[in-house]
């Protein structure tokens, strides 16, 4: 027996599997796909991404090694110095890899912390209110009125300079902007019928705000994070240039632009090199945070 539907019944089924695989999520990822800039960011960066990881492994330089017959050798196919060599005779071309693998691992890292900081806090803080939330907000104003970077350099005299240390202090410095938008996202939430069910059904204010807060504001802060990340590599590239970043044998992007800049004028590519790396991989992350924010909007859902 074979049955057969009406166009009317397959309309019906058609329609009905559209609006059920249709979320708010589909269509922020639709969104941000038709966004060109934040699409080409993405694939760019994704690019930099696997250079900065797997170049070093397989390119036919090392970092470390030194080239004493090649010192401040411009760039050339002769002996594969794509980018030249600085001005101890190393390979700029996987200097300025191994840099952008840790330039990336300090802003991935260090974001990672501040987010873990802000988010608890200002979740936290938003959702209890009241005393609680005025003394914790008056701390991150406190904080806030603290130059960054000189807490930052207080906290690597004092404990030491060691690539952790760098993670954790940057990361203990930029969760202040994520506390304030995660607290401001939590009051708006916490009048919710959803939230207030769940007080009515006598779930604790931690599983509150772990179940449903948390999870609610995640859209505002994985834009912000995205736009974070930039942020904290330029603050580690400017320890770096200053001399309390990244040491040796370690490189970062910061600290190829802070050589290349004492050997710009009988060596313009080493400065030149990691500049325009560190101004990609910077626009690529602004593009996608931007794109994202886009995206995820509520005002345009």
């Amino acid at each position: 027996m074979v049955l057969t539907s009406t166009p009317t019944e397959k309309a019906a089924l058609m329609e009905q599997s559209a609006v059920k695989g249709r979320s708010l999520w589909d269509d922020a990822r639709a969104r941000l796909l038709r966004n060109k800039a934040a699409v080409a960011g993405i694939v760019v960066l994704a690019v930099l991404i696997v250079l900065a990881f797997l170049g070093p492994l397989l390119w036919i330089h090392d970092s470390a090694f030194i080239y004493r017959d090649r010192v401040q050798l411009g760039p050339t196919f002769e002996h594969g110095h794509i980018f030249g060599t600085d001005a101890q005779g190393r390979d700029l071309f996987a200097r300025t890899l191994v840099g952008l693998r840790m330039s990336l691992m300090v802003g991935v890292v260090a974001t990672m912390v501040s987010l873990a900081i802000g988010v608890l806090w200002g979740a936290t803080a938003g959702f209890i209110g009241g005393r609680v939330d005025q003394l914790m907000m008056r701390i991150v104003d406190v904080l806030y009125s603290l130059p960054f970077i000189f807490f930052v350099i207080i906290l690597m005299v004092v404990f030491g300079r060691n690539i952790i240390l760098i993670f954790v202090a940057i990361g203990a410095v930029e969760w202040l902007t994520m506390a304030r938008i995660v607290r401001g996202q939590t009051i708006s939430l916490k009048s919710m019928e959803f939230v207030e069910a769940a007080q009515a059904a006598g779930v604790s204010q931690i599983a509150i705000i772990r179940r449903h807060i948390v999870p609610n504001v995640l859209g505002p802060v994985v834009v912000y994070v995205t736009l974070t990340i930039p942020v904290v590599i330029l603050a580690e590239s400017f320890l770096s240039f200053l001399g309390l970043g990244v040491q040796e044998p370690l490189t970062s992007l910061g600290n190829l632009i802070s050589n290349g800049a004492r050997d710009m004028e009988v060596a313009p590519w080493t400065l030149i090199v990691p500049a325009l790396t560190m101004m990609l991989t910077l626009f690529c992350f602004n593009f996608i945070g931007d794109g994202l924010r886009d995206a995820i909007d509520p005002k345009d859902r």
